[in-house]
């Protein structure tokens, strides 16, 4: 991402083991009208990839040493990092972007060798050929180096407009805590990165017609036991970006509802214990993939002092006006050499 945000708190994660719909508890915790209770502050970040590494094939679960050593790893990572030697920009190279400081993507696996749990190979299933065409035309459409003729050229999490709300709600690399809040006939979930809001009716009401799409898609949520199902769809769409869910974990991040009118994703929210809530989602799309496919991960609670900071993407977002204006002077360097 092309912006500044520091978050002025960090915290560690402890490992949550994952654990199945059913065994949430038959005593869940309630609203005062009789819901189940999911409110309260929570990050999703983790050190677990979306995709199993291809060198772990089968291997579904970490051992707890192998959850000690990549949580040491990290750690290691981090202090080296913190202490080594700054890389200076040079004149005419990439500035690249933020050091190891400003990212807050936890220190601690899930316990789970990837996010995804279905395929069984935790690894996306292949691209249909329309889904290949799509990531085609996406790569062509956002080229990493430019031309900018304008901030259309530019994805929309460099925009400030949408990242890891979701759906699905995937970790990032810093920013990764959210706020769940209900009232009768709602759940709302307000996202710390780029302060997104996500509104979910649950009062049974119909999807909006199908020609009124959003970045973030239709969410619509009824409750099955004491599991919230969420489902969203009317997701919002250009070619240009409609392969932006798929093949590149980061561009699936950033996508957040830049896809087909064919995709259906499917959210199930079960509170697991005090601290945690278990979070899975499905993604259906037969025109990109050739099977939906599935992740979960736990959403655990924040220590009571941490709070949710404003993330102020537009008021630092520097790199918009001096992307625009270096590619305004290359345009005119070249119009002096003619």
């Amino acid at each position: 991402m092309n912006w500044l945000c520091v978050r002025t708190v960090l915290s560690v994660v402890t490992l949550v083991v994952l654990v199945p719909v059913g065994a949430a508890s038959q005593d869940a915790r309630r609203t005062p009208w009789g819901d189940p209770d999911l409110q309260g502050t929570f990050t999703n970040k983790t050190i677990t990839p979306l995709e199993r590494p291809e060198e772990l094939a089968d291997k579904e679960y970490l051992t707890a040493e192998e959850v000690a050593s990549q949580e040491q790893a990290r750690l290691d990572r981090n202090e080296r990092l913190l202490h080594a030697a700054p890389q200076r920009t040079v004149a005419g190279g990439n500035v690249g972007g933020y050091n190891n400081f400003w990212l807050d993507g936890g220190t601690r696996p899930t316990g789970r060798t990837s996010l995804i749990f279905d395929p069984p190979s935790g690894r996306m299933p292949p691209r249909t050929s329309e889904g290949a065409r799509r990531k085609e035309v996406h790569d062509r459409a956002f080229p990493v180096d430019g031309p900018f003729a304008s901030w259309e050229d530019l994805e929309l999490n460099d925009r400030c407009l949408v990242w890891s709300a979701g759906p699905p709600m995937l970790p990032s690399a810093y920013n990764n805590n959210f706020l769940i809040t209900q009232t009768p006939g709602y759940v709302a979930i307000y996202v710390e990165m780029i302060h997104d809001m996500r509104i979910i009716p649950i009062d049974g009401r119909s999807h909006l017609p199908a020609n009124l799409r959003q970045w973030h898609g239709d969410a619509r949520g009824h409750w099955d036991g004491d599991t919230l199902v969420v489902e969203t769809t009317n997701l919002r769409r250009t070619e240009a970006n409609a392969a932006a869910v798929g093949g590149d974990p980061v561009l699936l991040r950033a996508a957040n509802g830049r896809t087909d009118d064919t995709i259906t994703v499917t959210e199930r929210f079960t509170r697991a214990d005090g601290d945690t809530v278990h979070y899975s989602f499905t993604i259906e799309d037969p025109t990109q993939w050739a099977r939906d496919w599935s992740g979960e991960f736990p959403f655990v609670a924040l220590p009571s002092e941490e709070l949710l900071y404003e993330y102020a993407c537009h008021e630092g977002n520097y790199s918009m006006t001096n992307i625009l204006g270096g590619e305004r002077e290359l345009e005119r360097t070249a119009e002096s050499q003619q």
